[in-house]
């Protein structure tokens, strides 16, 4: 279909579904959540904020336009803890699109790996789909 290594032109989906067991980052009170999402650092897309909980819903919907060739073979993401005075990352990961550019949705709870990995700061649901064009 396509070389592995790049990418037929098309429209990625992602759909943002909730987070569970996020690590509280406040000392007092829950997590107010939001998720950066992004195959390019220059172009991240933000969910809304899902206040006072570690395991928030958001089903919200992201899309990004693919050109012919693409190298980005990965959506990365990032979980905030969004504060009045200073906003602290919960943790981040990625997700692997070479099944979804052939076509395969992906349906995945991605973790979100601690510190040196020793221990989890929770799981983020994405389900990610492509459609050349």
């Amino acid at each position: 279909m396509f070389a592995s290594h790049s990418a037929p032109r098309g429209v990625l989906t992602v759909n943002l579904i909730e987070a569970r067991n996020l690590h509280r980052e406040d000392l007092a009170g829950h997590n107010d959540p939001y998720v950066e999402l992004w195959l390019d650092e220059d172009y991240k897309q933000r969910s809304e904020l899902v206040k006072n909980t570690e395991n928030p819903v958001w089903n919200q919907t992201f899309t990004f336009n693919i050109e012919e060739g693409s190298s980005k073979h990965k959506l990365y993401f990032k979980v905030i803890d969004k504060d009045v005075a200073d906003s602290d990352k919960i943790g981040s990961g990625h997700l692997d699109l070479t099944d979804v550019f052939k076509g395969q949705a992906v349906d995945t709870w991605a973790k979100l790996p601690a510190k040196l990995g020793l221990s989890s700061h929770g799981e983020v649901h994405l389900v990610a789909e492509f459609v050349a064009q």
